[in-house]
């Protein structure tokens, strides 16, 4: 696989004429918005959705609408959010100057209700670009977009987590169908043979319909617990075959007392495998752990609770004795 470099917006870029874009994306139309900067009114375009064809189209179009050269520089920026990373690596192959900014930390206006239209957002979005690249820092924050290889080691991992979720969701569903009726789901693998023997509080058994779909769903559960034992089976073996990097770090993770397998893969394939810290700073935010802010606005006062970037990764931090432990106590 081939990833894209990533490329910076430099001083010389900033220098010379260049097309300001930014995206405003959707699931069926993408809004786009050029600029040259900031005394210049946007230049506001539609297309379809994916279609990357048509956006360098518009690219050429507003080129040459501004007057720039075919060879002038294209800085553009849109949000982090469903459509994940491939419109990044594709802008980047293209030589277009790229950055995904989180959707969280822009910068907002502090009145409960204002204006928001799709012509507003581009325009403001282009505003918020000029000011990054004039050197305000506090806009928003950046991004750190991973590699192909490095996403898509992540795939198998929270596959994994879902469908445990998945058992856990379709169980609690059994138990309220059966609460419903005065019932407790039986303990034990023989569900279907146990649910012949269930009895209504009038003593008559339960009506076909209920016990159909009862059985459905706990086709769903044999399913489930079927495909979480194979993924297992397999993060085993790749823990015992593979030589990577990834897999280094994950057994010395495991050779840290109370540090489980599913922890050590969470913190390496979220924390340690691909993303670069500087601080704690940027941990504790990651993770959830960074005390919250204080609220003054009305008393008394309260702390008002993070919201972590892998909510999953905060659950095993809590969970982890000794420094951890120390840690989300004092947070709370």
């Amino acid at each position: 696989m081939t990833t894209a470099t990533p490329i910076r917006i430099a001083h010389d870029t900033i220098d010379r004429p260049a097309l300001w874009l930014a995206f405003e994306l959707s699931a069926n139309q993408w809004k786009l918005g050029f600029t040259t900067g900031a005394a210049q009114r946007p230049r506001e375009r539609q297309v379809p959705a994916r279609h990357i064809e048509a956006v360098r189209e518009e690219i050429r179009k507003a080129k040459e609408r501004f007057g720039l050269p075919a060879d002038a520089p294209v800085i553009s920026w849109y949000e982090a959010g469903r459509d994940g990373f491939w419109l990044h690596r594709w802008l980047v192959t293209h030589g277009v100057a790229n950055c995904v900014v989180d959707s969280s930390s822009i910068e907002g206006n502090r009145r409960h209700r204002r204006a928001k239209t799709d012509r507003l957002d581009v325009q403001k979005l282009l505003t918020m670009l000029l000011r990054h690249v004039a050197g305000a820092r506090k806009v928003w924050r950046i991004v750190r977009v991973p590699s192909v290889e490095e996403e898509d080691r992540r795939q198998w991992p929270r596959a994994l987590t879902t469908a445990k979720r998945d058992r856990t969701r379709v169980i609690n569903r059994i138990k309220g169908l059966l609460a419903a009726h005065g019932l407790v789901m039986p303990p034990g693998r023989d569900f279907p043979q146990q649910l012949e023997h269930l009895r209504l509080w009038d003593g008559t058994p339960l009506p076909a319909g209920l016990r159909h779909r009862l059985n459905q769903e706990w086709e769903h559960v044999v399913a489930l617990a079927r495909r979480i034992a194979q993924w297992e089976a397999e993060r085993r073996a790749v823990l015992q075959t593979a030589e990577d990097a990834v897999t280094q770090k994950v057994q010395q993770l495991l050779m840290l007392k109370g540090v489980g397998i599913n922890s050590a893969w969470l913190f390496v394939l979220e924390f340690y495998g691909w993303r670069a810290f500087h601080n704690r700073k940027e941990v504790g935010a990651l993770s959830g752990l960074t005390p919250p802010p204080m609220r003054v606005a009305t008393p008394p006062m309260r702390r008002v609770s993070p919201k972590p970037a892998t909510p999953t990764s905060a659950r095993w931090l809590l969970r982890l004795p000794g420094a951890g432990g120390a840690f989300s106590l004092r947070v709370r």
